[in-house]
């Protein structure tokens, strides 16, 4: 195959996986006219239409579905086998782009790479923070971080942290003026700081359970974020109950600026773990850093 073929095809399957011609260029380092030019160039040579283009969007053809799904693995193959070779040197070297939520990436991913990567000065680790369950094979991620229950079954999971739990907390200030509540159904009597997620779009409904009974409330309240950060600002400012990881606010417990309540009702999740597709081909690069990662309790 012709030099040009190859650089034709990798300038495609940027374009087809972003759905978009700017996102790509980026990625590519090049013009989006000269990207552009690449694209009607490959759809010349093979004679026929691989993009729609609209003036908001981009998506294949069924021609450009057929060669995104059959000739980008072959592509994703080669550039994992390239990454192996780093075996040969003296130092592991690679890029590892990782999917993950704000929370373990604060608690779990940031202390653990703060170890390693001053150890491995050849090693890139790229985070990327959403608490969306992303496609982390059509997003071509290397690996994602979630917790126990939301890992693929066809997905390679390692532990990476210990189980946690969520609970709710409100300020001193917030409990002057509202009887605390006594059990769950109580929340919907509060005002609470909902969780939009991403995923669904939808509001995070809260979750309890005491002595093998489960609840879910659905709460309202002023307030709607999707950041940890803001919801324990707010409940710190007395503006509403927020239901959070309980080692987020460990701190802010033990200086009385929040106030726990429900205790009983909050059991502990399956910590988180890292995951990846099992047909992945492990660089030395990414073995390192998943046993850097791993719990070891």
């Amino acid at each position: 195959m012709p030099r040009q073929d190859v650089n034709n095809l990798i300038a495609f399957l940027a374009v087809a996986r972003e759905r978009s011609f700017t996102r790509a260029a980026a990625q590519l380092g090049v013009s989006q006219s000269a990207l552009s030019h690449t694209i009607r160039a490959l759809e010349e040579r093979l004679g026929m239409r691989l993009l729609t283009r609209t003036t908001r969007s981009v998506a294949p053809t069924e021609a450009g579905e057929r060669l995104l799904l059959n000739v980008g693995p072959r592509f994703d193959e080669i550039e994992t086998e390239l990454a192996a070779l780093s075996a040969l040197r003296d130092r592991p070297a690679g890029s590892i782009r990782i999917t993950t939520g704000e929370h373990a990436a604060e608690t779990i991913l940031w202390p653990k790479l703060a170890g390693f990567l001053p150890r491995y000065p050849d090693i890139k680790v790229e985070l990327s923070l959403d608490d969306s369950l992303t496609d982390i094979v059509a997003a071509r991620f290397d690996a994602g971080v979630r917790i126990g229950e939301q890992v693929a079954k066809d997905m390679i999971a390692v532990r990476i942290g210990p189980d946690f739990r969520m609970v709710v907390v409100g300020a001193p200030s917030y409990f002057k003026r509202h009887e605390r509540p006594k059990r769950p159904q109580d929340l919907t009597q509060h005002a609470c700081i909902n969780i939009r997620l991403p995923t669904y779009g939808g509001l995070y409904v809260w979750e309890f359970e005491k002595r093998g009974r489960a609840i879910k409330v659905r709460v309202d309240g002023q307030l709607v974020f999707n950041s940890g950060a803001l919801r324990i600002k707010a409940a710190i400012a007395g503006l509403g109950l927020a239901y959070i990881a309980e080692d987020r606010v460990r701190a802010e417990l033990a200086r009385g600026h929040l106030v726990q309540v429900l205790d009983d009702w909050c059991v502990p999740f399956h910590g988180y773990h890292l995951y990846y597709p099992s047909r992945r081909q492990s660089s030395p690069a990414f073995a390192l850093l998943v046993d850097a990662l791993r719990y070891r309790g």
